[in-house]
């Protein structure tokens, strides 16, 4: 997914993109309403992170103008709290909106919310390993050699989010974030008790897995299968 950052502080912006990168997007950036618009139509981002105040077309014209033409999904960066103020930005098209000063954690798990929101999963079931593995996603049922495993919920959540993004890699942290929730308060290395659990059910190697494979040192990601 390729996001888009506006921004006219070029620490925020450093920030923003090297921890969104880290999870694994594609970055672009923007310093002034105007060469916002200008990348928005050239590059076609996924989504725009927008700073409400901008030096030259505030963060709202830029929101608006987008609007009119397109339904990119945009978060509003604001240091405004006033009520009236967020609603305002609402009400012209934003998705949503964070104040600063804001958690890059937080702002991450926005943008999933959004894009799933906004990206659908179009297709209803997915087969892998010439359909020796089966996923249901509308019914959350998976199936190994034409027979139905039985998965938790937190499993579901990590091997359906796996292969959605089949060469994503994702951290622990990032999978507790996008399966649990960032009110989740259990230890990041409980997702590899989750993980063993289910490579026993998907009959994968633990030294070979087939499907969920480990980066050493970043997380894990699905593997190259079809």
């Amino acid at each position: 997914m390729h996001i888009l950052i506006v921004d006219d502080e070029p620490t925020i912006l450093e920030f923003i993109a090297a921890y969104l990168q880290s999870a694994n997007y594609t970055v672009s950036y923007a310093d002034s309403g105007i060469k916002a618009l200008d990348s928005w139509q050239k590059l076609k981002p996924d989504l725009i992170v927008l700073d409400w105040m901008l030096p030259d077309l505030s963060g709202i014209e830029v929101c608006q103008t987008i609007r009119e033409q397109a339904d990119t999904p945009i978060i509003m960066l604001t240091a405004k709290t006033a009520e009236n103020d967020l609603l305002t930005g609402l009400k012209l098209g934003a998705d949503d909106y964070l104040t600063k000063p804001f958690s890059p954690k937080e702002l991450v798990a926005r943008i999933e919310v959004v894009l799933r929101r906004t990206h659908p999963i179009s297709k209803i079931a997915s087969q892998f390993n010439q359909g020796k593995l089966r996923l249901e996603y509308n019914t959350q049922q998976v199936f190994l050699d034409q027979t139905e495993i039985i998965l938790t919920a937190t499993e579901w959540d990590i091997l359906s989010l796996l292969t959605q993004h089949p060469k994503q890699i994702f951290t622990r942290e990032q999978l507790i974030e996008q399966t649990r929730g960032l009110e989740f308060d259990g230890f990041d290395r409980a997702i590899d008790s989750h993980i063993k659990n289910l490579r026993q059910k998907l009959g994968d190697s633990p030294r070979h897995p087939t499907y969920i494979v480990t980066v050493h040192g970043k997380g894990y990601r699905f593997g190259n299968i079809t």
